[in-house]
């Protein structure tokens, strides 16, 4: 290995560690006493060298110690590396490997890269900063796919909270329906007097049978579920026009805010349902928003038709007829 001698300046965000604790695997034939001479030609990086001398022995101390990297020297017939690395590999090391070798690499490095090895160095065609950076760049690549998992893990439990978060509103909102059910029937669940609970909703509702299917045409459920799925991706302010036809819609037909209620959590449980692994935070965000304003349109169209009925429209007289008309 030919020596790089030039003392290397501070080394910036993503470059070279300041020391590396280096296991090197090799045969007795060739020990490692001129590569540690080499590492300490380069004061780019402070190397720790542990050499062991076959695999057992390798095996051995990567189970009792933590490396920065491993270093195995290729040497068929006495030590092949390719077949230690993929063992280690199959067993869980993620230590950064690279084989170190006579072979040229046009050879050898596709199969290093086969079995699971960061990389493959030439002796007669590497220099000790050279071998540096590779370790370098295989312990960054370590340290990314670990970041990764993490980062991969904490999506996952993110996702899989806000879906309980979403299963958690449902059901208060299914204990809403059946308290505005009760509420209709005289304000006391049956047998007790007093108001009744959160918790006395959802029991209610689950021996009750509110789940049941509506009795709603399913053109309408299939138009306010098309109208939901809009709204989750355009917004509010979008669709006012398409709401208002709604309510209008529901408040002829007699719906009650109950049953307009119920029409909501079944279709926004089959949307969420429907999301698989994908986030539920922004669907659900956009329905209590639809509902909120469904509601508003509702309640104004039920406030307009009962000051019809109780103030039905008359004609009014023109001034100076009144008096005529009543003799």
């Amino acid at each position: 290995m030919s020596v790089l001698c030039k003392p290397a300046a501070k080394s910036p965000i993503g470059g070279l560690p300041m020391r590396m604790k280096v296991l090197y695997i090799t045969t007795p034939r060739r020990t490692g006493d001129w590569l540690a001479e080499a590492f300490a030609t380069d004061s780019a990086s402070r190397i720790f060298l542990k050499e062991v001398v076959g695999e057992a022995e390798g095996l051995a101390r990567l189970r009792d110690e933590i490396f920065d990297a491993v270093l195995l020297s290729h040497e068929p017939g006495e030590l092949d590396a390719l077949d230690l690395v993929e063992g280690l590999r199959a067993g869980g090391n993620e230590e950064p490997m690279i084989i170190l070798g006579r072979q040229p690499p046009q050879q050898i490095d596709a199969l290093c890269y086969e079995v699971g090895a960061d990389d493959y160095c030439c002796v007669a065609e590497t220099t000790v900063r050279g071998l540096l950076w590779k370790f370098a760049r295989a312990i960054q690549q370590l340290q990314l796919k670990r970041e990764n998992r993490r980062l991969v893990q904490a999506e996952r439990q993110r996702l899989q909270q806000e879906h309980r978060e979403a299963e958690r509103l449902l059901d208060q909102q299914r204990a809403l329906i059946t308290d505005l059910r009760v509420l209709s029937e005289g304000g006391t669940t049956p047998g007790s007097r007093e108001p009744a609970s959160v918790e006395g909703c959802l029991a209610l509702s689950a021996t009750t049978g509110d789940d049941s299917p509506l009795n709603l045409p399913t053109p309408l459920i299939a138009h306010y579920r098309e109208l939901l799925r809009t709204y989750v991706i355009m917004g509010m302010g979008n669709l006012a026009k398409e709401m208002a036809e709604l309510a209008e819609l529901l408040a002829m037909s007699g719906v009650s805010a109950q049953r307009a209620l119920q029409l909501h959590v079944l279709v926004l449980e089959e949307l969420v349902q429907g999301l698989g692994t994908r986030s539920a935070r922004h669907v659900m965000n956009r329905a209590d928003l639809l509902v909120l304003e469904m509601m508003g349109h509702l309640a104004d169209g039920y406030r307009l038709r009962y000051f019809e009925r109780r103030d039905p429209p008359r004609q009014m007289q023109l001034p100076g007829f009144e008096s005529s008309h009543a003799a």
